[in-house]
């Protein structure tokens, strides 16, 4: 839930801020500043609770600690990616494969009640799937519209 606050948050700063600037309306850029901030923060996640985490990495990959850490500096990159113009859609689509790859860690930690920030097994359940998968799927949206759509518009 505090990604999605982070998010909104800091969309709406964002929106604000350029329409102050420009004296326009630009939902795309402030919508892919909302992303950038939020995977800065999620990102931060992964090094602050990287035990936990490296619990909902599935049991057949090897080097957990490290993935976690890996995939903590992809968010870094990504965040960073957004806001290149040249890197925007490279970033847009490796984001969503990213996105789809860590479904099964979120499954993994709802399935054995994992608590990432404990690092125990007294997490929430498998009711988090029932957020955790929409939630996905609203992020590949976010992305999708905010730097693949509105690139296609420009170009179009």
């Amino acid at each position: 839930m505090n990604v999605l606050v982070v998010l909104f948050i800091s969309t709406g700063i964002a929106a604000l801020v350029i329409k102050i600037m420009s004296h326009e309306h630009h939902l795309p850029a402030a919508a892919r500043i909302g992303m950038s901030v939020m995977l800065l923060f999620t990102a931060l996640g992964h090094f602050m609770f990287a035990r936990g985490m490296s619990m909902m990495v599935p049991d057949f990959i090897p080097f957990k600690i490290e993935l976690v850490y890996l995939t903590g500096v992809i968010e870094v990159a990504a965040a960073i990616g957004l806001q290149l113009p040249k890197l925007r859609l490279l970033t847009a689509w490796l984001l969503i494969l990213f996105f789809i790859l860590i479904l099964p860690s979120n499954a993994k930690a709802a399935l054995e009640h994992i608590d990432m920030y404990k690092a125990n097994y007294e997490g929430t359940g498998t009711g988090y799937l029932w957020f955790r998968i929409p939630l996905q799927l609203f992020f590949i949206a976010w992305i999708y519209f905010s730097a693949i759509k509105s690139q296609q518009r420009k170009s179009g």
